[in-house]
């Protein structure tokens, strides 16, 4: 076996040319590094960039969207009934109002037939009639119809029905996906978010305004001249117009 010994002269020379190396490229030692640095960060990471596209608004899930749909009120009548009670005639005067206030032209009484009711809901039905009339509504815009119903059961009610441009959304309770399966990307689950939409379309009165605003009424001149006037400290009295300063010290 051969034992090669190198002299110590030629271990601090070869040092020293490594010092001279380095020191000569300063530039390329650092980006070298720094290659390497980035090389194993890189490792680490995921190419797959997909946060940003991920749909998770409730209201791109469940918009509220203008469309035709029917406006509809149940009037609840018993066997024994013979006219409308006074709750239920405010109820049948604030349908009136509501279908007025559409671009509906006829509104629908459905009576009952069949069902152990149905001789008083035709007399309940013609004072419907009577209160529509009475609240605006012309009689050649109410339409009488009758529906089947059964003869057991829960007494069938008269329905008041008007189909207009109504705002509204998805119907809710849909779950078309396991939430047990895809709980680490931290999204909401398909329903969230439904039932508030539902009652916000619910609560638009004109839908109309989800596409424009609507129209500024005129200015009330005798107002506004009056509101500056009491903001101005100003008092009149005898056709002069005296202004009241108030100084703090």
């Amino acid at each position: 076996m051969t034992i090669t010994i190198t002299p110590l002269s030629a271990l601090k020379g070869h040092r020293k040319m490594e010092k001279s190396i380095r020191a000569r490229h300063p530039v390329m030692a650092s980006t070298a590094a720094a290659l390497l640095v980035s090389v194993l960060l890189s490792s680490c990471g995921n190419s797959q960039m997909t946060t940003g596209s991920i749909s998770d608004d409730y209201r791109t899930r469940h918009p509220i969207v203008l469309a035709e749909g029917a406006y509809t009120l149940d009037v609840p009548v018993a066997s024994g009934d013979v006219r409308l009670t006074v709750g239920q005639k405010d109820m049948v005067r604030g349908f009136a109002q509501n279908f007025s206030a559409s671009a509906a032209g006829v509104v629908q009484i459905q009576v009952p037939h069949g069902s152990y009711n149905a001789g008083a809901a035709t007399k309940i039905a013609g004072d419907i009639r009577r209160t529509l009339t009475e609240n605006g509504i012309r009689a050649q815009r109410i339409m009488m119809t009758n529906y089947a119903a059964s003869p057991n059961g829960d007494a069938a009610p008269i329905r008041l029905q008007y189909v207009a441009t109504k705002a509204m959304t998805s119907a809710c309770g849909e779950w078309p996906e396991d939430l047990s399966n895809d709980t680490m990307t931290n999204r909401n689950w398909y329903n969230f978010g439904c039932a508030s939409q539902n009652n916000l379309a619910a609560q638009i009165a004109n839908p109309s305004d989800l596409i424009a605003p609507r129209g500024m009424t005129p200015i009330d001149a005798t107002q506004r001249a009056k509101v500056i006037s009491d903001y101005r400290g100003e008092t009149s009295s005898g056709g002069t117009t005296t202004t009241t300063t108030t100084t703090t010290n």
